[in-house]
């Protein structure tokens, strides 16, 4: 089987099991709902409870502003869809049991009776019941990605937003987010100028001055002299401009990709890097992009402001999204409001990703990004 085929295979499976457990819970909750929407109280935070369920286990629903008596009336609906959840689970446990029976009867001999013709009464009863237990499992089992689709539609039906609010909102998010990736590629050409003015150009400048230097003097010793001073200075500007280069695009991240790239970055930075890539696949360039700057701008806010001995990062992939998670031990109070980081911030958003910075005074300072995967 082709990797991409069993990768999808294994996702299948981990949905519908993660499908199953959250059907189960549903079913809990159902009962419980019935009665909190019978007495009122609680029934706002226990329709959050089954809001954040159905994001868990299956997919996010966008809602209103709960209100009280709203919640009341979704829960008042809602157990009847755990109650089928209920239904589909014990029908699914039921014939399971059964199952393993027949095949415990027929796998110990003497088990069971003989009848009078001598049949053997497992034999027989496996023949009557493989069948429609087949099918029995077959339809409970596609039962449960049917319920949790009910269950989302019912509260997607009850506490939705209108498909009209909901693209006026996606609108606006895109319309504020195209003027922050404005905003971040101004900051970074700025920066980009500014390393290019106060480093590489300084380091001409004084390059064309030893040159000149050297060309005016009749001193040997003192001709190798500003010769060797040029030599160095002229690698110092090599290096400097291959550093600006890097931050303003990596090129191995084409060449050799992101896992490559990341050590790379681990190998030039002035703190150790420990990193654990746990991407199977290559995300695609926009995406691997996106992880890398993170990366690469956690590691360098931490090495030149928090002083940590290590810094750890993880990029862990999920069913829809991959999660890079920057953690160093340094002093912490790091500004999630400062020029590198509040540029992270619009990168990440800008694929609509999800961006936090966690750091306490004293350490340790957590970066958190997730990104969706296409």
């Amino acid at each position: 089987m082709h990797q991409d085929d069993q990768l999808s295979a294994r996702s299948l499976v981990r949905g519908w099991f993660r499908m199953l457990f959250g059907l189960v819970l549903g079913a809990v909750t159902g009962l419980v709902g019935l009665v909190v929407a019978a007495v009122g109280a609680g029934a706002t935070r226990l329709t959050e409870y089954e809001l954040r369920r159905i994001e868990r286990f299956d997919r996010a629903v966008h809602t209103n502003p709960l209100t009280r008596s709203g919640s009341r009336r979704y829960l008042a609906v809602r157990w009847l869809v755990g109650g089928l959840g209920a239904g589909v689970i014990c029908m699914l446990m039921f014939w399971y049991v059964i199952a393993i029976s027949m095949v415990t009867a027929w796998l110990f001999d003497g088990t069971w009776a003989y009848i009078e013709d001598g049949d053997h009464v497992p034999t027989r009863l496996l023949a009557l019941v493989a069948i429609p237990g087949a099918l029995v499992i077959f339809v409970t089992t596609a039962g449960v990605p049917g319920v949790a689709a009910l269950d989302r539609w019912l509260a997607t039906r009850m506490l939705g937003i209108s498909q009209h609010a909901l693209l006026r909102q996606r609108v606006a998010e895109l319309t504020s987010t195209r003027a922050e990736v404005i905003e971040a590629i101004d900051d970074e050409r700025r920066r980009i100028e500014r390393d290019l003015h106060d480093g590489v150009q300084q380091r001409l400048v004084a390059l064309g001055m030893l040159i000149g230097r050297a060309r005016r003097t009749k001193d040997d010793e003192q001709l190798q002299r500003l010769l060797r001073q040029a030599h160095d200075t002229a690698a110092e500007t090599i290096d400097e401009l291959r550093e600006v280069a890097t931050r303003v695009y990596p090129a191995v991240l084409d060449d050799s990709g992101l896992d490559m790239a990341l050590e790379v970055l681990a190998e030039r930075s002035s703190v150790r890097v420990e990193i654990d890539n746990m991407l199977e696949s290559a995300p695609g360039t926009a995406l691997e992009t996106v992880i890398y700057f993170v990366v690469s701008e956690a590691v360098n806010n931490a090495a030149k402001h928090a002083d940590p001995s290590v810094v750890e990062v993880c990029v862990r992939p999920g069913e829809d999204d991959i999660t890079v998670t920057v953690q160093d031990n340094g002093t912490g109070g790091a500004d999630a409001t400062g020029t590198g980081l509040s540029g992270l911030a619009r990168r990440v958003k800008a694929v609509d990703g999800d961006f936090e910075v966690i750091s306490p005074l004293g350490g340790p300072t957590t970066i958190y990004a997730r990104v969706p995967c296409e």
